[in-house]
């Protein structure tokens, strides 16, 4: 019985699941984003944001705990020299699961987790969406709005290719 348990066991016993859970920690630090199953994504999430938490200090004991639970001298590196000065800022939740479809042999529940601090796409589209969006009214002048169409007007007509007539005769 599972009294008291509040863990996912996975479908495995204790040996399978920490070897599992230690290979998907260490390839999540490498690779910064892997796809899973969602229980295995939300299982590696409470098994690696503690990980992530120790790594911010960067002292002999915090990667000697670090090191007991990931047994890989180069995700070790990876994550003390790259991950955690670039989540030294951030409280918690350094995990983000992304649900994905469902796969076609067993129609198991497939997600995407990735550290939230590395995805660029998200943080180039939010900086976009930033920087674009402006909240007072447009201003207005008197004659402004005619002067502006015929600058645009202008820059068009210049920037555009000109035409080039055939002057070449054929002798005869």
């Amino acid at each position: 019985m599972r009294h008291g348990k509040k863990f996912n066991h996975l479908g495995r016993k204790k040996g399978h699941r920490d070897a599992l859970l230690l290979n998907m920690s260490n390839s999540l630090i490498l690779s910064k984003r892997i796809n899973t199953t969602l229980a295995k994504a939300k299982a590696l999430r409470v098994f690696v944001e503690p990980i992530l938490t120790r790594a911010k200090e960067n002292t002999t004991h915090s990667r000697r705990m670090v090191f007991a639970d990931l047994q890989s001298k180069e995700v070790i590196n990876e994550l003390f020299d790259v991950i955690a000065p670039k989540i030294a800022d951030r409280p918690g939740g350094y995990c983000r699961i992304i649900k994905t479809g469902f796969r076609k042999g067993d129609a198991a529940e497939i997600a995407m987790i990735e550290l939230v601090d590395f995805n660029d796409v998200l943080k180039a589209k939010t900086a976009v969406a930033k920087a674009g969006t402006r909240r007072g009214r447009r201003k207005s002048g008197s004659g402004s709005d005619v002067g502006a169409v015929a600058a645009t007007a202008a820059t068009v007509a210049a920037t555009a290719p000109a035409v080039v007539e055939d002057t070449h005769k054929e002798e005869e």
